[in-house]
């Protein structure tokens, strides 16, 4: 069995230096939202917000300055995320523009691509979704089915992308599908990834995917022979796999993969004020342990994709264990506190537990279901 390491974090006096700024500036931007609106953490979506943060120059930030990024190191921009997650500020609106699909069109996509959408990005005003996961499929992207064809008009692409989250308020998405042929043997094999115009594609429609809380974030995209531009290409015809591999490095190691229900422990810790009780003790001693475990894994792998490394093994422990955690806080907090969840109450701690209990299914499912995510740590181990 090979072994795993995850490597001592460097320190960097710059980037804690800017976290002061950062909550300053979140003190101010955030002070009206409710603790119910701060439990909504990345799936807030404020267009304002994520404004104020592309003037402050948050956003792109490891990015060349003539994509209108700032060139700071991955480390400052793990202190930005993680102190705006960390409040429950609404990030969603430049949440996975800034995360991975910037990132990837700058790795992979053409120039034009990149003069085009970037500068939009790190200004906070472009959005964007993601086109993975498919329907009796999941988030087993080997499966996909949706197809684009090339043709003398541009690419033509027939299929159905589900769970993609914000769809219906986002300016692009960068699809995952098959252009080419696979066999039994090599599954990943014959697959792109392409830029797709939300607001200008002929053949594609958006429906709503309503979720247990009676919130809009999910949706089904169709395409039905939607034609998209020959440029919609991103990187090499055939490569997709890999070039997804890496994005999704991205998309699971972040900071938000422990932080989705850090508002219910914040008010966890506000309901047992007071209390004598060993066993609360006792819990608020373990998820903090954990939180920092988390945390330094984490800031592991960010300072290997600051290396120019693709972690994408090491992003799947991080996302496994983060979301195994964060799944874990709704049970311990109602084994703490004789409260009942209730969206409508008035007591803070019963209606963020109300969220958190309706949300928390979901977050073994985005970034790639435990199944997948648990078989490509059990490859990495040599074990399959």
């Amino acid at each position: 069995m090979d072994m795993i390491r995850f490597a001592n974090p460097p320190v960097h006096d710059g980037a804690e230096a800017l976290r002061h700024e950062v909550r300053a500036f979140l003190a101010e931007q955030i002070k009206g939202r409710t603790p119910l609106d701060r439990s909504e953490s990345w799936n807030g979506f404020d267009r304002d917000f994520s404004r104020a943060m592309g003037a402050r120059g948050w956003l792109g930030m490891t990015w060349p300055k003539r994509y209108g990024g700032h060139e700071r190191s991955a480390f400052e921009r793990y202190v930005v995320v993680e102190e705006t997650l960390a409040a429950g500020a609404p990030v969603f609106a430049h949440w996975i523009a800034d995360r991975q699909s910037g990132p990837t069109l700058l790795k992979f996509g053409t120039e034009e691509q990149r003069e085009t959408v970037l500068p939009g990005i790190a200004a906070g005003v472009t959005t964007f979704c993601i086109g993975m996961s498919e329907p009796d499929s999941g988030s087993d992207l080997a499966a996909t089915r949706t197809r684009a064809i090339r043709t003398n008009e541009g690419w033509r692409i027939t299929g159905t992308k589900i769970w993609t989250t914000y769809a219906h308020r986002s300016d692009y998405m960068i699809l995952f599908c098959r252009s080419g042929d696979s066999s039994p043997a090599d599954r990943q094999a014959g697959t792109s990834q392409f830029l797709i115009d939300m607001k200008a594609t002929p053949g594609m429609t958006v429906r709503p995917i309503i979720n247990l809380a009676g919130q809009h974030h999910f949706n089904e995209v169709h395409f039905e022979d939607a034609l998209v531009p020959l440029g919609a290409l991103i990187g090499t015809e055939g490569q997709g796999w890999a070039q997804v591999m890496g994005e999704l490095a991205f998309e699971r190691s972040g900071p938000e993969r422990f932080l989705s229900s850090i508002q219910l422990i914040v008010e966890l810790i506000r309901a047992l004020e007071g209390s004598e009780s060993d066993a609360a003790r006792a819990a608020i001693g373990r998820l903090t342990a954990h939180l920092i475990v988390l945390r330094r894994l984490s800031r592991s792998v960010a300072a290997m994709l600051e290396a120019g490394e693709n972690p994408s093994l090491h992003a799947a422990i991080v996302k496994d264990l983060g979301a195994t955690f964060e799944q874990s806080v709704p049970e311990i907090a109602r084994t703490l506190v004789d409260a009942e969840p209730d969206l409508a109450s008035t007591s803070a701690f019963c209606a963020v537990l109300a969220n958190i209990v309706l949300n928390a299914p979901s977050w073994s499912l985005r970034g790639g279901t435990r199944e997948i995510l648990r078989g490509i740590i059990a490859r990495g181990l040599g074990l399959r």
